[in-house]
């Protein structure tokens, strides 16, 4: 396996220097909150539901902007939402874990956690769909600013963009990757530089920092007010990201980028634009690509599609990461994960993932059309997702940290009530788009506990016929059948009882291999397990062996490599005389079920096309004999 016995985040054992790692986290972490100044500004003044321009509404609104980059980002998530690791990991998977490991023996406090965290990572496929969309689509818009005749090649250019991106996926992250961090750079010190230009020509606009302007905007303006609070976390989408690669980086790194680069640019870039719509209102129509001088503009635009792509590049990763964790807690189905580098264990390739990605992505560009439509699309998966970060991060610092529920409680309701705002005004944006990210999460939440509510059906239903391991080992010693050369080794879920692979194998084949092996595989509530704790064996009677193989969410599952370990327990394996033995069941579902007759339906046909325990657990297919049996759910 690639990792030790204590996982730590690679900024935090690698002695790199910490401005290097910032460096590369600019471009991994940052993409998506750094490319918000390209449409989030102009769907305030020019969105489909446009704010009169005035002194008191820049000012109101860049207030607004401001303070929530402080208090989402700087206060929530940087000071302290990223010190809720998992052993070093974050994102909300690595949440989950974290508050159902202090539910343990709870069934409802865990079922409730456990929904929770489902519905927020749903959420995050919703945003995962929308990113790639909006930055792409707002960063090729910028050619109608500099010739409105190209306007018809904007859409095509973007599906082309879009399909490069999604295509050199399989190449690994690795490829572009060492670009990402220079090309982030050379980014936020344009977006700092455009601001620059504005606010020095009117300071007058620095005054928005007071937030006395953001409250009188939105007591003077109840009705219009709350429209503008779902543009304005169109500024902090993106946050999500500091804590879900938090990982790879470590949290020290990450919070200097924001503090010391990334913050001051958004601030002035956001700061500048509203000085431009402040000097020449005409200019709200795009302030992003109207703040550089003309000579820049097509320059600007091919910067801004890369910091665009690194931006999706971060988000389709996040989302290749999601899911193989999510596959190891038990909420999706095997599917093929393909390694695409030798040194870093987490850059993965998910062929099922990103395509059908590319497809949700290009149906939106091409249903929605521009940047504008597609922003009431983005902000409620966003807000969503804060939500449920917040919720799920109150019973960890409350169990976890020991803060107890009072003091837990009086932090993030402070964070909710900003969060809840966000996402009362992004319901009303549900007409104009906000429906395509509920219905996509929706249908992924279903999908989801589905396929964790059919796996506890169906091992209920095999649990009963199970028979018991010591009492069937017992009577085997009475009645031995024969034993026949070589190591059998048998996948069983249930350590305790005995695999109807080899119940099938006795009834049909009568004989038994002169060593057996059941292997159980266990997945913990952590994100890595090592090598030292990985195997747990236990010999039995009559050259029996039990074997439970442990595994952090994130590890990746190699039974093969597993079992290599063994040997220092006295269990040594001969490729070539070992073969394993694989139940595979056919499901029929039923009405009257446990489970609604049309969920049954959808789990039977996640189960029919779900990956293969062979290429799951890495397992030599030539090696392998599958034994069916028939279950009705």
């Amino acid at each position: 396996m690639k990792h030790t016995s204590e996982h730590q985040p690679a900024a935090e054992h690698s002695g790199k220097n910490l401005a290097l790692i910032a460096l590369t986290a600019l471009g991994v972490v940052y993409g998506d909150i750094g490319t918000s100044p390209l449409y989030a500004m102009k769907e305030v003044f020019a969105g489909n539901h446009p704010i009169p321009i005035n002194e008191a509404n820049i000012l109101g609104s860049l207030s607004l902007f401001f303070w929530a980059l402080i208090i989402v980002v700087s206060v929530k998530y940087v000071s302290f939402i990223m010190r809720a690791d998992n052993r070093g990991e974050g994102g909300i998977m690595a949440l989950i874990a974290l508050a159902l490991h202090d539910a343990q023996n709870k069934p409802r406090q865990m079922k409730l956690i456990m929904i929770i965290g489902v519905l927020g990572a749903a959420m995050f496929y919703g945003d995962g769909m929308v990113t790639p969309a909006i930055s792409v689509l707002s960063a090729v818009e910028g050619l109608e600013v500099a010739t409105p005749t190209l306007k018809p090649f904007v859409i095509p250019l973007t599906l082309l963009v879009l399909f490069v991106l999604f295509y050199v996926q399989r190449q690994g992250t690795a490829v572009v990757g060492t670009a990402f961090g220079p090309v982030m750079l050379l980014w936020f010190s344009v977006l700092a530089w455009l601001g620059l230009r504005n606010i020095i020509a009117h300071p007058a606009i620095l005054l928005a920092v007071n937030p006395l302007y953001g409250l009188e905007f939105l007591l003077a303006n109840q009705a219009m007010a709350l429209m503008a609070m779902g543009n304005v976390v169109l500024a902090v989408t993106g946050a999500e990201a500091l804590y879900a690669d938090m990982g790879h980086f470590g949290r020290k790194p990450i919070s200097r980028a924001w503090f010391l680069f990334v913050l001051p640019a958004l601030v002035l870039n956001y700061f500048g634009q509203g000085a431009l719509i402040l000097s020449n209102p005409e200019m709200a129509k795009n302030p992003f690509f109207l703040s550089a001088p003309d000579w820049a503009l097509y320059p600007l635009v091919g910067l801004a599609t890369l910091a665009t792509v690194i931006a999706s590049q971060a988000v389709i990763s996040g989302a290749f990461s999601v899911t193989r964790q999510a596959m190891q807690l038990g909420f999706v189905p095997r599917m093929e994960v393909q390694h695409t580098s030798d040194k870093e264990a987490g850059q993965i390739y998910l062929p099922a993932v990103n395509w059908g990605l590319m497809v949700a992505v290009m149906i939106l560009v091409l249903g929605f059309k521009s940047s504008n439509n597609l922003a009431a699309a983005y902000g409620i998966a966003v807000t969503g997702d804060m939500v449920i970060t917040s919720i799920l991060a109150t019973v960890v610092v409350a169990r976890t940290w020991k803060w107890g529920w009072g003091r837990a409680i009086a932090l993030f309701s402070c964070f909710l009530v900003v969060e809840l705002i966000f996402l009362a005004a992004n319901i009303l944006k549900i007409p104009d788009g906000g429906w395509f990210p509920l219905v996509a999460g929706m249908g992924i939440f279903v999908l989801m506990t589905t396929w964790k509510r059919g796996r506890q059906l169906l091992a209920e239903r095999l649990m009963g016929e199970r028979l018991e391991l010591s009492l069937f080992l017992e009577s085997l010693a009475m009645s031995m059948p024969t034993r026949v050369p070589g190591t059998a080794i048998f996948l069983n879920a249930d350590p305790n009882g005995v695999p109807h692979a080899m119940l099938h194998n006795l009834m049909h084949n009568k004989v038994l291999h002169e060593r057996v092996v059941l292997v159980s595989v266990k997945v913990l509530d952590v994100p890595y397990v090592g090598n030292k704790q990985r195997l747990e064996v236990r010999p039995l009677r009559e050259n029996f062996w039990s074997l439970i193989i442990k595994y952090g969410f994130k590890d990746d599952p190699d039974i093969p490599a597993a079992l290599a370990l063994g040997a220092e327990a006295g269990l040594e394996f001969n490729l070539l005389d070992t073969s394993y033995f694989i139940g595979r069941e056919t499901l029929i579902p039923r009405l009257n079920s446990e489970m609604a007759f049309w969920r049954e339906k959808i789990f039977v046909a996640m189960f029919r096309n779900a990956g293969s325990a062979t290429a799951f657990f890495k397992i030599p297919s030539n090696r392998v004999v599958e034994l069916g049996t028939q279950v009705v759910l």
